[in-house]
């Protein structure tokens, strides 16, 4: 039924449970798997001295967050002897990022967490899943942290 499920990941937990997630359809499904990590290359990343962030500074520390992440990631799958393709995005938004890897590895099932944000600090955070759901037309699995 999934022949190729695309599970993004950003280090955190609820990620995990995700690829958890992803690797039992995949095992059942004998799905090819993608996970990926979205990186925006020119983020707002502050304003005055006492807050400046350099370019060059912020790509170090976002490429070293994603290869951490794809590592935690690629290990979980090992572990369960899923084997899975892995790349670093670089899109001007995580939602984007996500959407366009899925149209053009055209991909059956996004698999992906959400850590459930509610009010205020989904307003102020956002929601990377929510985006995804209002703008892909593949198939989405929502983990719930």
């Amino acid at each position: 039924m999934f022949k190729h499920i695309l599970v993004p990941v950003d280090g955190s937990a609820t990620a995990l449970q995700a690829v958890d997630t992803a690797i039992g359809l995949a095992k059942v499904h004998g799905s090819r798997v993608t996970a990926i990590f979205v990186v925006d290359p020119y983020p707002f990343t502050g304003v005055g001295t006492d807050f400046a962030y350099g370019q060059a500074d912020y790509l170090s520390a976002a490429m070293a967050e994603a290869n951490t992440a794809i590592k935690a990631a690629k290990a979980q799958f090992a572990a369960a002897g899923v084997a899975v393709d892995s790349s670093v995005i670089e899109s001007h938004s995580a939602w984007r990022g996500v959407v366009d890897t899925a149209d053009a590895a055209d991909v059956d099932l996004i698999v992906m967490g959400s850590h459930g944000r509610k009010g205020l600090e989904k307003l102020v955070l956002g929601s990377v899943t929510q985006a995804v759901l209002s703008h892909t037309k593949r198939s989405v699995l929502v983990v719930r942290d």
